[in-house]
């Protein structure tokens, strides 16, 4: 799970990490107000979307009076902010943080990541901060530090150090640094986050470290024992069809292909999107509706895939093993005529109780296609939806 920036500016003040003065907006009117109470010349007026690479696709503007502040909100508030990172799509702006400028002396790259391949929280940092990371790790890889962390120990105060001198930090700014630093790594174990980044972490001509920009990624699994961040949940950020499943206990994926997949396991599912492809068609939806697909979860799975107006064809491929091929053909059968579904409907069963499974798909009456194979299934989806866009 993300949170927007203000958010995460808020968590990690209050473990020690010095942000500069904002406000929310959520109206060019509120926008000129935040202005005039935090003062000065300078305000950055920043669109609250989920998303980084805001900057470049001009989700950041810098306006030195109420006038500009007006006119920036006015273009941001209520629009699709597209970044290389949402897809075309882009993201819904409703909120804006309207910030003091600060006086940037320098600006570093800070992050904190949970590696899973080494098991461990590695620490990113470097002394070029402000661009794309990725960017930055293709061309100048020597520029970027990277410090791993055993869990059992935690961050050690030497490691601190270490990353705050490769962050280009002198002497008088260690102690400030270290404590920011290790505010941090609080905020991301205490708060089960996976990902906590400062791009930039910025020195000021004062010498102080501000969090200008921050961005913190949640281990959805933990959030049961989290419930001040379950509450930061935005779901305008996120695809409605991620959302309705969630709700409904499913997991679900959009994709951006016309072929709805509904499978029990993430591994066979998995296998058909690789066999969907393989066949020459393109996936609607990552959906495993798990191990115990009765016929009111198979009907709310019908309805998720079907919500989705880009699917042409919905294939079904269910393995029983603990649950039982009759008990899925029964359901599929029902939402089927409850839903009164028009599109090719492909269904592949294998497992326990499979022959009575497809005799009650073929005594059923409705046209539904049935294969043995998951190459079949597969071959006999694409086949569908190619003649639905024919049509």
């Amino acid at each position: 799970m993300d949170i927007h920036e203000y958010q995460a500016k808020e968590l990690l003040s209050g473990y020690g990490v010095k942000i500069a003065e904002g406000g929310l907006a959520y109206s060019p009117e509120d926008a000129v107000q935040r202005a005039r109470e935090l003062g000065g010349h300078v305000w950055a007026v920043k669109a609250q979307i989920h998303s980084g690479a805001r900057g470049k696709a001009g989700g950041v503007r810098l306006c030195k009076n109420h006038d500009e502040v007006e006119a920036a909100a006015e273009d941001l508030l209520g629009k699709r902010l597209v970044t290389h990172q949402t897809g075309p799509a882009g993201k819904f702006c409703g909120r804006l943080y309207i910030e003091a400028g600060t006086d940037i002396a320098k600006e570093m790259y800070f992050c904190f990541l949970v590696d899973r391949s080494a098991e461990r929280i590695v620490m990113v940092g470097s002394a070029q901060g402000g661009m794309d990371i990725e960017e930055l790790a293709a061309t100048q890889p020597e520029a970027i530090s990277k410090i791993y962390i055993e869990p059992a120990v935690g961050l050690l105060e030497y490691q601190a150090r270490e990353m705050a001198f490769a962050l280009g930090l002198d002497a008088e700014t260690l102690s400030h640094a270290v404590k920011t630093i290790k505010g941090c790594y609080r905020a991301l174990r205490e708060l089960d986050a996976n990902m906590l980044e400062i791009n930039p972490l910025v020195l000021t001509s004062s010498s102080e470290l501000l969090a200008l920009d921050a961005k913190m990624g949640f281990d959805e699994n933990a959030l049961f024992r989290q419930h001040r961040i379950s509450e930061l949940r935005d779901k305008t950020q996120e695809d409605p069809r991620e959302t309705a499943a969630a709700d409904r206990g499913l997991s679900y994926v959009g994709l951006d292909g016309d072929i709805g997949c509904m499978i029990n396991g993430a591994g066979l599912a998995m296998a058909t999107m690789d066999m969907i492809k393989l066949a020459g068609g393109e996936p609607a939806n990552f959906l495993d509706v798990g191990g115990g697909a009765s016929a009111e979860r198979t009907e709310k799975a019908f309805r998720l895939v079907l919500a989705d107006k880009n699917v042409k064809a919905m294939l079904v491929n269910i393995f029983a093993g603990i649950n039982r091929c009759d008990w899925i053909a029964e359901g599929v059968v029902q939402a089927v005529r409850k839903i009164d579904m028009q599109m090719p409907l492909i269904v592949r069963l294998s497992g326990t109780n499979v022959e009575a499974g497809r005799r009650i798909l073929k005594d059923s009456g409705l046209p539904i296609i049935t294969a043995e194979t998951l190459a079949e299934a597969a071959e006999k989806a694409v086949a569908a939806r190619n003649q639905v866009v024919a049509q």
